[in-house]
């Protein structure tokens, strides 16, 4: 999840705290918490079969103008159930579930010191820098690693929309890629006894990187906890 994600997800969570029009707000919040609460079945067909045809136009321009970047060459012109397209599908069904949680974080800020910041002359893009922000920096790791968290495990959606291959490649616009959790759906009802043991093998790292992430996060969680730099 890059940068940009992160700042569109608070941004969008800020919004429906601070500046939508309070007629509105209600349905945007329960719309954003109903785009979260969408199975990943779902999604995974609506990547397949209506997002996918224009994510290959767009994986198809970035090979045509970015082949100096070495992940967006291609060896084969294919490029249906690539990482590329699969990701994306990923990152759009994680991030109601980040925004729901940010936004939640914002509305629990202490009304008295957005008011007192708005009293001291305190413009409101100043309140929200100054207060909401601070005081929800420990909430937005904590979204962030739970979609994060989900991410890592989607099964699935991956394996609906992705062309699963062994071969590990850095060409991320080409046909063909795996992730742990799909490799494990899609290989354990015909894996014989060496293969169910590097399945169990595939599950354990997956389980050791998660937990690896989930400890990671709780320790950055606790040094910028929710509040922590705000004055009560």
């Amino acid at each position: 999840m890059d940068s940009r994600s992160c700042t569109h997800r608070i941004l969008t969570a800020l919004f429906l705290v601070e500046y939508a029009p309070r007629k509105i707000r209600t349905t945007l919040r329960s719309l954003v918490d109903l785009l979260a609460a969408i199975p990943s079945l779902i999604y995974g067909l609506w990547g397949l079969f209506f997002l996918q045809p224009y994510l290959v136009n767009i994986a198809r321009f970035l090979s045509d103008h970015a082949r100096f970047l070495p992940f967006f060459k291609v060896e084969q012109q294919s490029f249906t159930g690539s990482a590329f397209i699969a990701g994306t599908v990923l990152s759009l069904m994680i991030l109601p579930i980040i925004t729901s949680v940010t936004r939640e974080i914002f509305s629990q800020t202490p009304p008295g010191e957005k008011e007192a910041a708005l009293a001291l002359g305190s413009t409101r893009s100043g309140m929200v820098r100054t207060v909401m922000l601070p005081f929800a920096r420990g909430g937005i790791i904590g979204g962030s690693m739970l979609g994060l968290g989900r991410a890592l495990g989607e099964t699935i959606a991956v394996a609906i929309i992705i062309s699963p291959t062994l071969k590990i490649t850095p060409h991320v616009l080409e046909t063909g890629a795996n992730s742990i959790a799909s490799l494990i759906a899609l290989k354990f009802g015909e894996a014989d006894k060496l293969s169910l043991s590097a399945l169990m093998a595939a599950g354990l790292t997956l389980f050791v990187l998660t937990l690896f992430v989930n400890f990671l996060a709780s320790i950055v969680v606790a040094k910028s906890r929710s509040g922590a730099g705000v004055d009560a």
